[in-house]
């Protein structure tokens, strides 16, 4: 027996494609809470090359009065990063290129803390094919203290080409 159907991988897809023109300001997107692990502070000093005692040294965070290791800016940043949700399964075919990103660190991350992001659709600036899509990046701790914010933006193809 023949199976007549074909499958195509580049057809099997999470979610439904959406181009610039299906995004609207104020849509949000959650992505996965992470609580902060040694395991990640060691992993991220392995991938940063950053060894600043402050990020990987309780004794000597504790002598300065802190209650644990505290997070390097990045590694906050990181925890917005949009591959964690379902953003670029629903822009596989429209996504060009992730622009620019910016971050403000707002009160200090420990290990223990449990970070909560979120991204924001902010600003929508359409071109003739493409167009920018703005998001307002934000980081929640487990107390519901805002500890970053920022704004990421991607250049994705409009559905029609505008005249």
């Amino acid at each position: 027996m023949t199976d007549k159907t074909t499958f195509d991988p580049l057809n099997f897809q999470m979610c439904e494609q959406r181009y610039f023109d299906d995004f609207v300001v104020g849509e949000v997107f959650r992505l996965p809470s992470r609580t902060m692990t040694d395991a990640m502070f060691a992993a991220f000093q392995l991938a940063s090359g950053d060894n600043h005692p402050i990020h990987y040294d309780v004794e000597y965070c504790r002598a300065l009065g802190m209650p644990h290791m505290l997070a390097h800016g990045f590694q906050i940043a990181i925890q917005t990063a949009a591959g964690a949700g379902l953003f670029p399964h629903m822009t596989e075919a429209s996504l060009k290129a992730f622009i620019e990103q910016s971050s403000r660190f707002l009160k200090p991350v420990y290990v223990g803390d449990t970070l909560y992001s979120a991204l924001e659709v902010a600003e929508l600036v359409p071109g003739r094919t493409t167009g920018v899509l703005t998001m307002k990046s934000t980081v929640h701790n487990q107390k519901g203290e805002l500890v970053m914010d920022g704004t990421q933006k991607y250049l994705l193809r409009r559905k029609v080409a505008a005249t």
